[in-house]
Order: structure tokens, then C-alpha cells, then sequence
């Protein structure tokens, strides 16, 4: 009986697969004979593309939460409740800090991505030398402005005295991971825009490994105590650096050969381009943290109950965006590869038109899936989040949402991944902005009559401007390169 399921299983998913690799070969234009195959991840070259970037970014990215996640259950099982409040402040604050530095990673995916595709060595190498360089003067800034930055974040956070104590002291170790934290960034970005997304997943694997080893060690048996969560932070950030340090050296050899490092430290050409599309992308940084923040801190004027409902929806949301992430990071490459190539030329256009397009078919299958799971499993859901039977019940009001935010996120994040491989800082910045603005009008014209929902419709907007400005501007700049490679 066991084994007849099985097998009615496997051959529902085979026939769901050939459905959808058909919808793939309608809509990308491309022979059925291939699709169709049973091996076609082997031939279909373009999925194969899209699927061995997306998945090692898919995996990577889940590790995101677990150096904070290993921090409170640490300090949690050795210390008192001031402690892990200051660890959730403190952990908040870097949040905030790091956030706007976010510009490192993507800026620096999508120039590399492109001369990648060029061929130029010599110009991914420089890309790279200039990154890291603008990483060690944020790390040099963030650590000549830290005592400002802590004494007017605390003074603007609620908490108590020792709570706020020990958030200070927890900032003050981990804060001299900065050079390491902000150089990986840009390291990450720049692995991404040369087609390989195993090495930054290795990474952040390291990462988490060493610190959930070193700060259980420093915090058990060491007089740090709970503090030794920060220094093993610390210490994990720059164990990541080192081994992506040795990855550049060893699997990236042929990108060195021939070349000085002073001699890229003192070359500015293009730096202009990179501090320009930077510029722009820490804009869009600052614009996504009036949603987010403005999100988090108009929900606590709504009580308790309230906050913690809003808290565990983004929670939901975020780790549903990990998954269309990694077809995003995807698109940065592929995208900024082809544009390097020149694909977008004549009868070649059809090439970059067929991998938006089925990069698109993909995020979307993720959005539809997570779309089921939310409508089917939302009680669950919120149970495994949180055992309180009241914030459970405030929940169910809000599952609507809940299912309505797939879909519509996911068109945005993937043409944020689009954009950025094509390195079109304006049309994000400008996208964002419209989107910043449509989350503050959206929330302002609806929280009379329609109370804390306001803020979802606020945010379902700030969603659906980023869409349709991305859509609408996607044509008019693949125009754009078209003309510029004419006259070259």
C-alpha cells in the first residue's frame, strides 16, 4: 500500500513537472522536443542557469536569522531576561546599522555580473578592490560615529536601564566585526556577479558554524558570560572573511593573474559609476527602512497584542522572501551577464527576454506555493509561532493578507533582482521612493475607519508601486542598451 502511494505520488509530480516545463517552453518560446525531455535540466541550459545559482542563494539565505536565533537561546538558557532583551536591542541596532549598507552587496553584484560577461578580468578584479575599499571606510566611520549612534538609538528605544546596559555592551564587542561584516558584503555581491553562489552559501555557513561553537564556549566557560555571544560573533564574522579571502585566492586565481594589487587600489576608473549607483541604492535603503521601521513602530501604538501579531506576519513574509531571494540573486547574474554579452542585440534580445520571462515563471511557482501553504496551513502556522491562545486568535483576522502578500512580493523582488543585474540604480531608487511614498499615503488615507489593517494596505502598496514602475521603465531601458551597444 506504502509503495503504491509512492509511486502515485512521484507520478502526479511528473505530470505537475511536465505541465509546467511546457508553460516554461510556451512562454519562452523554446522547443518542446527539449522540454519534454526527462533529463532536461541537462539540456535546457537557461534552467539549469536560473536553478544552480537560485538554490545555493535559496539555502544561504535561511541561515540569515540563526546568529541572532543562536545569541537568544544562548544568553536565554544562561542568563536573565535583561540579557536577552539586550541582546534583541542589540541585535536590532545592527540590523538598522547594516541595513544601509545593504548598497555593497547589490551595487557590486550587478557591475561584476556585467563585466563577467564582457570577459574583463582586469575590470571584475578592480570592482571588487573598490568595494572592499568603500566596505573599510563605512567600517572606519561606523566605528568613529558608534558612540553617538548607541547614545541616540537607546535614548529613542524603550527600554529599561539594565536591558539598555547590557544592549551597550553587547554593541560595543560585536561592533569590531564591522570591517569584516561590511568586506563580506561586498565579497558576496561580487562572488554573485561572477555566476557563483556556492562560495557565499559556504561562507555563511562558516559563519554560523564557528559562532554557534565559539559563543557557547566564551559564554559557558569563560567570566564574559552572556557577552561572549558578541565576542563569538565577532570572531565567526571574520572566520567568514578569511575563508572568502582564500576562495578569491584559489578559485578565482585566473581573475589575478597579471595583476598588481596597488596598481587596482590606485586605478579610479569606473569608480565614478560605482559611487553613482551606490548613491543611489543606499537611497533606496533609506526608503526601505521607512516602510520596515515605520511598519514595526506604527504597530506598537496599537498594543501589545497587536505588535506581536505584526511581528510574526513580517517574520512569515521574510522567510518566504528567502526562497524568491534566491531567484532574485539569480537574475542579478544572469541578468548582468547577458547585458555584458551584449544579448539584448537584435536577434539576440530574445535570449534576455527568455530568461526574465522563466525567471519569472519560477519566482511566481514559489509565490503560488507559499500562496497554498498559507491559505491551507495558517492556523498552524501561527501556532508554531506563538502559544498565546489571544495573539493566535488576532491572527486568524489578518490571514487574508497573509495570502494576498506572495504573489504580489515576488513580482517585486524579482524585478528588484532584474534591475539591479542591469545595474539601473536610477529606476530602483525611483521605484522605492514611489514605493516609500505609497506605504505612508496608503496607511494615512485608510487608518481612520480602518485601524491597524491600515498598515497592510500601506504595505501592499509600497509592493504593487515597486511593481508597476519596474514594469512600465523594464522596456524603455532594454532600449536604452540596445541603443548604446549600436554605437560601440
Amino acid at each position: 500500500l506504502f509503495s503504491s502511494a509512492f509511486k502515485g505520488v512521484w507520478m502526479i509530480k511528473f505530470v505537475f513537472l511536465q505541465f509546467f516545463l511546457y508553460l516554461c517552453a510556451r512562454f519562452s518560446k523554446m522547443e518542446r522536443s527539449v522540454v519534454f525531455s526527462p533529463f532536461w535540466l541537462y539540456y535546457f541550459d537557461m534552467n539549469k542557469q536560473i536553478l544552480r545559482l537560485a538554490i545555493p542563494s535559496i539555502l544561504a539565505n535561511i541561515t540569515i536569522p540563526l546568529v541572532g536565533l543562536v545569541d537568544t537561546i544562548i544568553v536565554g538558557h544562561i542568563s536573565d531576561v535583561h540579557a536577552i532583551g539586550g541582546i534583541a536591542i542589540g541585535t536590532m541596532l545592527f540590523d538598522l546599522l547594516y541595513w544601509n549598507f545593504g548598497f555593497l552587496r547589490v551595487g557590486t553584484s550587478g557591475l561584476t555580473a556585467q563585466a563577467f560577461g564582457r570577459g574583463d578580468n582586469a575590470h571584475c578584479a578592480r570592482i571588487l578592490t573598490q568595494s572592499v575599499s568603500i566596505a573599510l571606510m563605512g567600517a572606519a566611520l561606523i566605528w568613529a560615529l558608534q558612540w553617538i549612534f548607541v547614545k541616540v538609538a537607546l535614548a529613542i528605544v524603550p527600554c529599561s536601564q539594565e536591558v539598555a546596559l547590557f544592549a551597550r555592551q553587547y554593541f560595543f564587542i560585536r561592533i569590531w566585526a564591522a570591517p569584516a561584516t561590511l568586506s563580506l558584503m561586498a565579497i558576496k555581491g561580487w562572488f554573485i556577479g561572477m555566476q557563483d553562489t556556492v562560495s557565499p552559501m559556504a561562507v555563511d555557513i562558516l559563519v554560523n558554524i564557528v559562532n554557534m561553537l565559539v559563543s557557547y564556549l566564551l559564554a559557558v566557560y569563560t567570566p564574559m558570560g552572556a557577552l561572549g555571544v558578541a565576542a563569538g560573533t565577532v570572531v565567526a564574522q571574520y572566520s567568514g572573511l578569511l575563508l572568502a579571502l582564500i576562495i578569491l585566492l584559489w578559485k578565482f586565481r585566473h581573475v589575478w593573474t597579471g595583476l598588481s594589487l596597488w596598481k587596482l587600489l590606485k586605478d579610479r576608473s569606473g569608480v565614478r559609476n560605482l559611487i553613482s549607483l551606490n548613491a543611489n541604492l543606499f537611497i533606496r535603503s533609506l526608503c526601505f527602512m521607512v516602510v520596515y521601521v515605520g511598519f514595526t513602530s506604527l504597530s506598537s501604538l496599537y498594543g501589545d497584542t497587536d505588535l506581536a501579531v505584526c511581528s510574526i506576519l513580517m517574520k512569515l513574509f521574510m522567510f518566504f522572501s528567502y526562497f524568491v531571494d534566491g531567484f532574485a540573486y539569480a537574475g542579478e547574474a544572469l541578468v548582468g551577464k547577458y547585458i555584458g554579452q551584449h544579448q539584448t542585440l537584435s536577434s539576440e534580445r530574445s535570449s534576455l527576454t527568455s530568461l526574465v520571462k522563466l525567471l519569472f515563471i519560477w519566482s511566481l511557482g514559489v509565490g503560488c506555493v507559499f500562496t497554498l501553504i498559507f491559505a491551507c496551513c495558517a492556523q498552524p502556522l501561527y501556532q508554531l509561532m506563538t502559544s498565546e491562545l489571544v495573539v493566535v486568535n488576532r491572527l486568524s483576522d489578518f490571514t487574508p493578507w497573509l495570502i494576498a502578500m506572495p504573489i504580489v512580493s515576488t513580482l517585486a523582488f524579482m524585478w528588484d533582482g532584474v534591475f539591479t543585474g542591469a545595474t539601473a540604480g536610477k529606476q530602483i531608487r525611483n521605484a522605492m521612493i514611489l514605493a516609500a511614498i505609497g506605504f505612508v499615503v496608503g496607511y494615512l488615507a485608510t487608518y481612520h475607519w480602518l485601524g491597524i489593517h491600515a498598515l497592510f494596505v500601506g504595505y501592499f502598496l509600497h509592493l504593487l508601486a515597486r511593481v508597476l514602475y519596474l514594469t512600465f521603465t523594464w522596456k524603455p531601458l532594454v532600449n536604452k542598451y540596445i541603443t548604446s551597444f549600436s554605437n560601440t
